[in-house]
């Protein structure tokens, strides 16, 4: 296994951090990191806003269901879907974008999050760690009225980064058989995968050193795919004119 890999597979989420600064010439540095990851049509859909305003990260916290870290971490980056940019461009060549397309959602949408998971490795690579912050999508609405963000855009989630002031346990993956496959979705196994996955997931609650649960990852996306989630969405995103067609 090399250090690339093995950097890969000890991702943990990071939530405590040092009270020790990370200099913007690192944050331009990672930035850049991210930029280099693969981006569809080479549009580079995204935004990264810094936010250092403290009140500001003061509302983004408590949307974010009060995650205090959100307030606190050295870093804290909102990254942007956006096809704003997109449509100045047109603008700048005498056409009309075609607004509310889904696929173009989906380009910005994937874009982003490639460029992000791009940004966070390379984060680790050099002794940081963090968190994604995905509840800021609680209320995309302020949010976007705090970073003033235009239409054709929209927050997909953020990041806090910092120098980790502790590590968590690595919580363990789906088995591989459940999520590689050849030639067919299905392959007869996925119920007694489940099982013995939820076994393991169990074992792991009950012996980490924190926040210590009982429960199974099937019943985790019970609970969560069981009721709406972020209902909210289609109505911010049908303002924002993405994803309506």
């Amino acid at each position: 296994m090399n250090n690339v890999i093995e950097l890969l597979k000890s991702h943990t989420s990071i939530r405590n951090f040092k009270e020790y600064p990370v200099s913007d010439e690192t944050v331009i540095e990672l930035i850049e990191a991210g930029q280099s990851a693969a981006s569809s049509n080479f549009v580079q859909a995204y935004t990264v806003i810094q936010v250092k305003d403290p009140e500001k990260r003061r509302i983004m916290a408590e949307i974010a269901g009060n995650q205090k870290h959100v307030e606190t971490s050295p870093v804290f980056l909102v990254f942007v879907a956006d096809l704003e940019r997109a449509r100045l461009c047109t603008t700048l060549h005498g056409e009309k974008m075609e607004e509310g397309q889904t696929e173009a959602f989906i380009i910005a949408t994937v874009d982003t999050a490639l460029m992000a998971q791009n940004l966070m490795i390379a984060a680790e690579s050099m002794g940081l760690g963090g968190v994604y912050i995905g509840a800021l999508r609680n209320n995309p609405q302020i949010v976007s009225e705090l970073l003033e963000l235009p239409e054709h855009t929209y927050p997909l989630f953020g990041m806090c980064l910092g120098y980790p002031a502790s590590i968590n346990e690595k919580k363990p993956r789906l088995p591989v058989k459940l999520v590689l496959k050849t030639d067919t979705y299905q392959n007869g196994a996925e119920v007694q995968l489940l099982e013995k996955y939820d076994q393991t997931i169990s074992e792991y609650y009950s012996k980490r050193s924190s926040l210590n649960r009982s429960d199974t990852y099937t019943q985790q996306l019970a609970r969560m795919f069981s009721k709406p989630l972020r209902p909210h969405m289609k109505a911010y995103l049908s303002e924002q004119k993405l994803n309506t067609k």
